[in-house]
């Protein structure tokens, strides 16, 4: 694929470290994280942290993959409500899990300031922008369910939402102030730098080909024929798994999320387009989420094609968003168009398996992946150090591969396709 249709807006900072792919020498380790982006990462930087002997394998470079891809917006919560939580999990389960929800914005930030990271962020809130009234409904219910628990959150009318986000097509919304925006492979590789400092040794280019176990510990086996032995097994390649752990990679349907981002917008311009710096994410059934980067430009993702990008038409769908949203952005051009690969779960909620003692695998983001995957590493790490189950938010489930797995996908690229067009005729 031509270099042009995978042009990324966020660029390695020039005082990333570089990561070679030497290994841990000698002895046995305490883990060994298969996946170097934020879950992966996260981990090793806690486990590290607590005392553990870490080694981090990242079959390609460490960011390369959705981690320094995505579009940066850091999203407290699940998918699902509090009330729903606790009725589906049952209250003592339900309630923690809700407490942990509520608390993975404040990881990222709270890392960024405690750690001094050198990450461009803003935090300003995300809004959820309802363009029918069973979406607003769906935003009155969330925001009650939150503003009893204390969450710094708004309902807003049509008014409001279009003062915030300067958009057409809106009749109100949802403003959570606990939510923000970063650059996210600034973050990534931050995140990688402080987990190298404390202790963890990352490896670039270490594609892990089999995992087997003898005398109660874990052989690491990778492409090139090094071998590691551990003590346990952390599995964080999300919509980047294989084979590796059967039927881990049939458990997902992973998909393609498409991103442009326009020039730096003029200062008329864009004094009326998200004034107060907020991220925004639609009620579509194919959803478009969109959020101003650090140097001035509108960035706007969602859902691609299922097979790889081939031409620049293959963003073709965003750019009609953009102008639908805002017209008076019809004369900007675009300057950059990426794409990246996440993990849906049948359930759209994350899955922690443990098949085997001292196996672990984490799958599935479902859109909130740089909170979420920041704060369950530091709770994956405290089991990794514990052994304590309660350190975990989710409960451990088995490995139910979809039925007909194969089909599904065709199954997902029909459902988008028919999705979009039923989001056109709500324009």
């Amino acid at each position: 694929m031509p270099a042009a249709f995978s042009d990324p807006i966020w660029q390695k900072p020039k005082t990333a470290p570089a990561f070679k792919p030497e290994l841990s020498s000698g002895g046995t380790l305490d883990a060994v994280i298969v996946g170097g982006g934020i879950m992966g990462l996260s981990t090793a930087l806690h486990a590290a942290r607590a005392g553990l002997s870490v080694q981090v394998l990242e079959a390609a470079a460490v960011g390369q993959g959705a981690s320094g891809l995505n579009g940066g917006q850091v999203i407290p919560g699940l998918k699902y409500d509090p009330e729903w939580l606790i009725g589906h999990f049952g209250k003592q389960r339900g309630e923690a899990l809700v407490d942990f929800a509520a608390s993975t914005a404040d990881a990222v930030f709270d890392l960024i300031r405690d750690e001094k990271l050198a990450v461009p962020f803003t935090r300003n809130g995300w809004i959820q922008a309802a363009h029918t009234e069973t979406a607003l409904k769906a935003a009155a219910n969330r925001d009650r369910q939150w503003r009893t628990r204390g969450a710094d959150v708004k309902l807003l009318d049509q008014t409001e939402i279009a003062a915030l986000t300067g958009a057409k097509g809106y009749l109100g919304g949802w403003l959570d102030r606990r939510a923000g925006v970063i650059d996210p492979l600034s973050y990534t590789m931050e995140l990688a730098r402080v987990a190298s400092a404390a202790g963890a040794n990352i490896a670039e280019q270490r594609k892990v080909v089999k995992l087997s176990k003898e005398a109660g510990l874990w052989r690491v086996s990778t492409q090139g024929g090094a071998e590691l032995r551990a003590k346990s097994v952390v599995l964080a390649t999300n919509a980047y798994t294989d084979g590796l752990l059967p039927g881990l990679a049939q458990t997902i349907v992973p998909l393609h999320s498409f991103q442009i981002a326009t020039a730096p917008l003029p200062a008329g311009l864009a004094a009326s387009i998200l004034p107060g710096g907020q991220a925004v994410s639609d009620s579509r059934r194919i959803l478009v989420y969109y959020r101003e980067s650090a140097d001035g430009r509108l960035v706007l993702g969602g859902r691609g094609r299922m097979a790889l990008p081939s031409s620049a038409s293959d963003w073709a769908h965003l750019e009609r968003a953009l102008i639908r949203l805002y017209p008076a952005l019809a004369g900007i051009a675009i300057e950059k168009r990426w794409f990246g690969r996440v993990a849906m779960t049948p359930d759209h909620l994350p899955h922690l398996h443990e098949p085997e003692k001292s196996l672990l695998a984490v799958v599935g983001c479902q859109g909130r992946g740089v909170g979420l995957m920041s704060a369950l590493g530091k709770r994956m790490a405290g089991y990794l150090a514990s052994g304590d189950t309660r350190q975990l938010p989710f409960p451990l489930s088995p490995i139910r591969p979809i039925p007909f797995h194969a089909f599904r996908q065709v199954g997902v690229a029909a459902t988008i396709a028919w999705y979009r067009m039923l989001d056109a005729f709500e324009r």
